[in-house]
């Protein structure tokens, strides 16, 4: 399967502080990866080089075999890339559905086909941002993204603050989003079994650096991973 994202030596971090020394990694088309560390390993920093907000000191960056490197962050959403922040940045003041046609994209996602999806959405499609739960609003923000066109979708700890109930629903459509529509994803997710259990590979990163990396299956099973991450289990 051929690789859709590719990082080859990418040098970034923010003003003068490097928070990624040396990153490569290769993402292959159709795929989860997910991304595994504790707070502070560069994991964040690691998706905005990938949108390009970040201080880029050396490397490159290509999707489709598109470098990507000297892009502005619109030009790479442009591109193809997708991003759901941790902050899911949705615009408090626009209704659900305004928030969707704000960003959208000619291609196949329609606002009919993110409620078809999110059926909560069309529920509260009259609602203002500021007037939605938390897992309303990381349904809105995945929804907005998908109106985007992305060929690679990454999601910043899309359980952050979410009642268990909606974190499920969340899951569930990633694995939608992957398996059904054939979107590329990239996962921070600091729920290690729930990141493993979605995702085909896996990174673990420490002080911006890959301390390990494996098929998600072979990573449930290491015993360091299962001690730091998985609760020993």
């Amino acid at each position: 399967m051929p690789d859709l994202l590719c990082i080859e030596g990418l040098r970034a971090g923010y003003g003068e502080a490097v928070v990624l020394p040396n990153m490569s990694l290769c993402l292959a088309e159709s795929q989860v990866l997910a991304l595994l560390g504790r707070n502070g390993t560069g994991k964040t920093t690691l998706i905005n080089s990938i949108v390009g907000i970040t201080r880029r000191f050396g490397g490159i960056v290509s999707l489709g075999g598109l470098d990507i490197t000297q892009m502005r962050p619109d030009q790479r959403a442009r591109a193809g890339i997708g991003w759901v922040p941790q902050e899911r940045n949705i615009f408090r003041s626009l209704t659900v559905e305004e928030n969707m046609t704000a960003v959208a994209q000619p291609g196949p996602w329609t606002v009919a086909k993110v409620y078809e999806m999110f059926p909560r959405l069309q529920e509260r499609r009259n609602n203002f941002g500021n007037q939605l739960s938390g897992g309303e609003q990381q349904m809105l923000a995945i929804g907005r993204a998908l109106m985007s066109k992305p060929r690679c979708l990454m999601l910043d700890e899309p359980s952050l603050g979410i009642a268990p109930i909606r974190v499920k629903t969340i899951f569930q459509k990633i694995v939608e989003i992957n398996r059904s529509l054939g979107i590329t994803v990239l996962l921070v997710e600091q729920n290690a079994n729930l990141a493993l259990e979605v995702s085909h590979y896996g990174y673990v990163l420490e002080t911006g650096r890959i301390l390990l990396h494996d098929r998600s299956s072979a990573l449930r099973e290491n015993e360091r991973v299962k001690s730091a991450y998985l609760g020993g289990r």
